[in-house]
C-alpha cells in the first residue's frame, strides 16, 4: 500500500495523538517517548515526528536495552537508525535484570524498564513520559484482571495519563486507537518494526489470551475491544468514587498518614476493608488478596494498645503504635557491625554517621576500647543524665513514645562492652564527652521510605510495541 493510499487513517491517528498532548502536556515542554522499536511504538514515533512543528516540543525517545533476548542489540540498533532518519534524539539505556528465586523475570524486566524511562525523563528535564499502548491493550488488560478476580481499579485497565510519586506523568496517547488503526497506518506509511520473539510464547498468559481466546470472541462480538474498553472506562469511575469514600473515612477516622484502629473497627466491613485498600495504595504498595485483606482486618480491628503487630506486605510491614496503623519499612532482626572509624557506617536500614566534635558526643577516651554498632539484645540499661538512674532501655525507649518496630531497629554503639549512645535517644551520661574535650558524635539517617511501585497503574505486562 502506497502512503498515500490511506490517508484517513494517517490523519486520524495523528489527530488522536495531538489531542492527548494537548490536553495532557504543557505547551513547550519536553517529552521522552518509550521505544522498544515494535510496531506499535514505531507508529508513534512516526505520528510525533510528522505533528513537531505543531506540538513544538522536544521528543527524546528512549530504548531500554534488558539484554535478555539473543536480538537485543539489533533492536536498539534499529532504534536508533529510526531516530535518526526522523531527526529525533534516540537515547539506549543498558540495565540488568535481576534474577530471583520465585520471582518472575518478566515482572522485574517490566520493573526496570520503567525505572529506566523515568530516569531518562529526569535526565531529558521531560515530566512527561509516553506509551505506545492501545484499545486492544486496554480490553487484554481488563479480561486479564477480570479472570485473576481483580476489583473496580483493576477492572478500570490502564488510564490515560496518570502521574507518579517521583512526579513523572506516564501518558498513552494511542489508547483511543484500535491496533487495525495502528496496523493501517503502519501500512500507509511503508513502515518497518521489530518483532519481539517472546509476544509468540503462549506460556505468557497476555499472549495466550491474544493469540486463542481474543480471536473467538472476535467472531462472537466483533466490536469486543471498544466495549471492553468503555467497560474499563466505568469502572475507572467506580474506582474514583471508591477511593473518594476512602479519603473521606480516613480523614474521619485518622489523619490519612495512620488509622485509628478502634475506628476502623467500627466501619462496616465493605468500608473498612476499601479504607484499607486505599491506604495502602495511596503508599504504593498492591492490594493484598480478599484472603489476606481480611485477615490483616481482624487482627488491626482487635489490636491492644501498642500490641506487636507485624503483618509483612510487599516489602513493608504494618504496625501497630497507640491504637493507630502505621506503614514503615521492616527492621532487621539482628546486626552487629564493627566501626573502624570511617565517617559513615551501612547498616541493613540505615546510615549511622559518625562527627568527631569539641565537648559533645561520645567520651574519644572510649574509642579505644573498640567501637561496634548493634541491635538491641535485651537487658540494656542506660543514664541519659547524671542527675537521673540508670534504667532499662526497654523502659526508657517505651516512655519516650518509640514504635516498637524502631525500638527494634534502634543502634546501640558500644565501646568495648559499655553501651555508650543509643541512636535517636542520646550518649550515656557516664560515656559523655567533657566541655572542650574531644569527642564522637553520631547521626542516624534510618532507611524509612517503604518500597514503592514504580510501575505506572495498570500496567499489566501488555506487550510492548
Amino acid at each position: 500500500m502506497r502512503r498515500n493510499d490511506c490517508p484517513d487513517v494517517v490523519t486520524t491517528l495523528r489527530a488522536e495523538v495531538m489531542r492527548s498532548l494537548a490536553a495532557d502536556t504543557p505547551a513547550g515542554e519536553p517529552l521522552v517517548l518509550g521505544l522498544s522499536g515494535g510496531r506499535d511504538s514505531t507508529v508513534l514515533l512516526d505520528a510525533l515526528a510528522a505533528l513537531g512543528p505543531a506540538h513544538g516540543r522536544v521528543v527524546t525517545a528512549v530504548h531500554v536495552h534488558h539484554g535478555l533476548s539473543r536480538n537485543a542489540d539489533a533492536w536498539a540498533r534499529f532504534c536508533g537508525e529510526r531516530c535518526a532518519a526522523l531527526a529525533i534524539a534516540c537515547n539506549v539505556r543498558h540495565v540488568d535484570v535481576p534474577r530471583h528465586p520465585q520471582t518472575s523475570l518478566e515482572a522485574e524486566a517490566r520493573r526496570m524498564r520503567y525505572d529506566a524511562l523515568a530516569a531518562a525523563a529526569a535526565h531529558a528535564g521531560a515530566r512527561h513520559v509516553l506509551l505506545a499502548h492501545h484499545r486492544d491493550d486496554q480490553a487484554e488488560t481488563l479480561l486479564l484482571q477480570l479472570l485473576r478476580g481483580a476489583g473496580p481499579h483493576g477492572l478500570a485497565g490502564m488510564p490515560r495519563a496518570r502521574t507518579d510519586a517521583r512526579g513523572v506523568t506516564w501518558l498513552r496517547p494511542l489508547l483511543g486507537c484500535s491496533r487495525v488503526d495502528i496496523d493501517a497506518y503502519a501500512s500507509a506509511m511503508e513502515l518497518s518494526w521489530q518483532d519481539d520473539e517472546s509476544n509468540d510464547d503462549s506460556r505468557h498468559l497476555r499472549n495466550a489470551l491474544r493469540r486463542t481466546v481474543l480471536p473467538q470472541l472476535a467472531q462472537v462480538f466483533p466490536g469486543h475491544a471498544t466495549t471492553l474498553a468503555r467497560a474499563a472506562e466505568h469502572q475507572a469511575d467506580a474506582a474514583q468514587l471508591a477511593d473518594d469514600l476512602a479519603a473521606i473515612d480516613a480523614t474521619r477516622i485518622g489523619d490519612a498518614v495512620t488509622l485509628d484502629c478502634a475506628a476502623l473497627a467500627a466501619l462496616p466491613q465493605h468500608r473498612a476493608r476499601n479504607l484499607l485498600r486505599w491506604f495502602l495504595r495511596q503508599r504504593g504498595l498492591p492490594a493484598p488478596s480478599s484472603a489476606r485483606l481480611a485477615a490483616m482486618l481482624d487482627q488491626l480491628s482487635a489490636a491492644r494498645r501498642d500490641a506487636l503487630i507485624r503483618l509483612p506486605h510487599a516489602g513493608c510491614e504494618i504496625g501497630v503504635h497507640r491504637d493507630q496503623v502505621l506503614l514503615h519499612a521492616p527492621v532487621p532482626l539482628t546486626f552487629n557491625v564493627p566501626w573502624h572509624g570511617e565517617p559513615e557506617l551501612e547498616l541493613p536500614h540505615g546510615t549511622l554517621a559518625f562527627t568527631h566534635a569539641k565537648g559533645a558526643g561520645i567520651d574519644a577516651a572510649q574509642l579505644a576500647f573498640g567501637v561496634h554498632v548493634r541491635s538491641r539484645a535485651g537487658g540494656e540499661r542506660f543514664q541519659l543524665a547524671a542527675d537521673r538512674p540508670r534504667r532499662a532501655l526497654k523502659a526508657i525507649l517505651r516512655e519516650a513514645g518509640i514504635p516498637p518496630w524502631e525500638r527494634r531497629g534502634l543502634p546501640l554503639v558500644f565501646c568495648g562492652s559499655a553501651l555508650a549512645a543509643v541512636a535517636g535517644l542520646g550518649i550515656d551520661a557516664a560515656l559523655r564527652a567533657a566541655p572542650g574535650q574531644p569527642g564522637l558524635t553520631i547521626d542516624w539517617h534510618p532507611r524509612i521510605d517503604p518500597a514503592q511501585s514504580s510501575t505506572p497503574a495498570g500496567v499489566d505486562n501488555p506487550a510492548t510495541g
